[in-house]
């Protein structure tokens, strides 16, 4: 292939990324170039250099394509310096949702150094697990299903654990795809060389299984942990559930219906709940209850013949028992909520509006993270951008954790930072009046 021929598809390929197509049909394709391009702009941009390196003698030089060479490297820059964006992103999220003053809970405030990007992990962003992890594999949670009944456990290597944090890993893949190795394993590896215990399972998947059978399975595996992760360190009341995608809304799904016995047949008297939720861009509208074109487009041509196998006009209510949006009811655990601005596979605005309506009616804690430039599954392996969410996840989850043990309610002391901030600015008025 020419050298200008490369510069033109590299051209292409950032076009997309910075200006992603959407839709059900050309989003696909628009996500699966502009995630890579995004989550490895540092890897092309030292390939494209390179490539350039090697053309610049006068026999083999093309103007057209040096210029297209520099351009290319501006773009890539510029994808860079979004996601390190994220830092500041997600701090001010933070800040935001928790209050300035949460770092006050952690174990040791963040240096910055620690929130810097690690260069090192980038080098080969797929080596992810951490050597000081152990991962003990395919330990069955429920003997009914197969290979879609066994889960992983990720834990620090000859430590000897007692009570330590709990975090429920559910992988994603449209509800028809992926397994439990394949996902999360970034946080998964950070949290456990910290002191935590990960839980990262399987469960069926369709078209073979149809909705509500994933989380059910969920609901199982969770039942499961309670009982016996105290085998391996865990603490079997504090489970803090995460997820990216179809795993999102899964986990999304399981956090705000708690105990409530839809989900659990057969096992009805377990305890299914959990104390946090993080997902990442999940989908939190099966039934199109937004009005957004894209969740009633997804609903019908994907969700209804290939997830729940049944068309929303013949079962509505099974369409809306299955959205976490239309499940939230006072009482819903603390979350924090992360999407990318140019996800082309579920729209941003379904994020927004479940992170409204958990304001609204959740009366916890809720942090929300729009990150700029992100495409869907920015979190799969070692990125710029995955770090500074990592990191982020860690903060919020150790202030959380922390709370816990304490036996601080977040939603109260949300409510009395409320109170707090509302009487200094009445108090500053108030001062500024008498001048």
């Amino acid at each position: 292939m020419a050298y200008l021929r490369r510069q033109v598809i590299t051209s292409a390929l950032i076009a997309n990324a910075l200006r992603p197509s959407h839709g059900l049909r050309v989003g696909i394709p628009s996500f699966a170039a502009g995630w890579i391009t995004n989550e490895l702009a540092p890897h092309l941009l030292t390939l494209t250099a390179a490539d350039t390196l090697t053309h610049l003698t006068p026999k083999r030089r093309s103007r057209l394509g040096l210029a297209l060479a520099a351009a290319n490297a501006a773009g890539f820059v510029h994808i860079m310096r979004s996601a390190n964006q994220v830092k500041d992103g997600v701090e001010e999220a933070l800040v935001e949702g928790i209050g300035v003053d949460y770092v006050e809970r952690l174990d040791a405030a963040p240096s910055p150094a620690e929130l810097k990007t690690n260069w090192r992990k980038l080098v080969n962003p797929f080596r992810i697990v951490d050597p000081g992890v152990e991962v003990l594999r395919d330990i069955i949670y429920d003997p009914t299903t197969g290979s879609r009944g066994k889960l992983d456990i990720y834990r620090p290597r000859d430590v000897d654990l007692n009570n330590a944090p709990v975090l429920f890993q559910v992988h994603g893949g449209g509800w028809t795809i992926g397994d439990k190795s394949q996902q999360g394993l970034p946080l998964m590896s950070h949290l456990a060389s910290k002191g935590w215990v990960c839980v990262a399972i399987n469960y069926r998947l369709s078209p073979r299984s149809a909705f509500p059978a994933h989380i059910i399975d969920v609901k199982k595996a969770i039942a499961w942990t309670r009982e016996n992760i105290a085998d391996h360190g865990g603490d079997p009341n504090y489970i803090a559930i995460t997820g990216g995608s179809a795993g999102g809304h899964l986990a999304a799904l399981a956090a705000v219906t708690g105990n409530d016995p839809d989900f659990k047949p057969g096992f009805e008297d377990k305890d299914t709940s959990v104390q946090v939720a993080v997902p990442h861009y999940g989908v939190y509208d099966f039934a199109g209850a937004t009005g957004l074109k894209s969740a009633i487009a997804m609903r019908d041509r994907f969700l209804g013949p290939r997830v729940l196998k049944k068309k929303w006009r013949d079962a509505p209510d099974d369409f809306e028992a299955a959205s976490p949006l239309l499940r939230i009811k006072p009482g819903a655990p603390d979350f924090f909520v992360m999407h990318g601005t140019n996800d082309t596979l579920v729209d941003v605005n379904q994020a927004r509006l479940f992170v409204e309506k958990l304001r609204q009616v959740g009366g916890a804690s809720v942090v929300y993270a729009e990150l700029p430039g992100a495409q869907h599954a920015y979190d799969i392996f070692n990125s710029v951008r995955c770090g500074h969410v990592v990191k982020a996840i860690d903060r919020y989850l150790h202030w959380h954790w922390n709370g816990y043990r304490q036996g601080v309610d977040p939603a109260e002391a949300d409510a009395e930072q409320i109170i707090a901030d509302a009487e200094a600015e009445a108090a500053s008025e108030a001062d500024s009046q008498s001048r």
